[in-house]
């Protein structure tokens, strides 16, 4: 089992390089039956003008791990993974260290899934609550 963990963590973020989870230093750090868990520093590059986590990043970040999931979740060789909704409650702010997204699945349909991202600091406080509806089209 931690061989294929280890193997689709590897495929996550090897598929990431030279894009833009690559360039907001986003690493996926554990998967399990139903969740995909990433996490990403807080350092000026992902800060809004006064110092704080962008909430742009933050949607981002739980974007990508979302549709990370969608992809390992239902076989991204089959079909191609695209977000369509998302919506984010930003509740507390972070000026530095690590946030960490866990999407988990609420819904899995045979074309759209509904996945609940859960974006906390590395106490396990909450920072941002997102929803994102993914849209799983056959590669065919």
């Amino acid at each position: 089992m931690e061989a294929h963990k280890a193997k689709i963590l590897s495929v996550c973020n090897d598929i990431c390089k030279g894009t833009l989870m690559e360039t907001l230093d986003i690493d996926y750090i554990d998967v399990g039956e139903n969740f995909l868990l990433a996490r990403m520093p807080v350092t000026p590059k992902v800060h809004q003008p006064d110092g704080v986590l962008h909430g742009g990043a933050t949607v981002a970040l739980a974007e990508s791990v979302g549709s990370a999931a969608s992809y390992i979740f239902l076989d991204g060789k089959k079909f191609f993974v695209r977000g369509i909704e998302i919506a984010a409650n930003h509740v507390k702010s972070i000026k530095e260290g690590y946030v960490y997204a866990r999407a988990s699945m609420l819904h899995r349909g045979r074309t759209t899934q509904l996945w609940e991202i859960k974006v906390t600091d590395e106490e396990g406080k909450l920072i941002s609550n997102c929803k994102l509806t993914t849209i799983a089209l056959p590669r065919e």
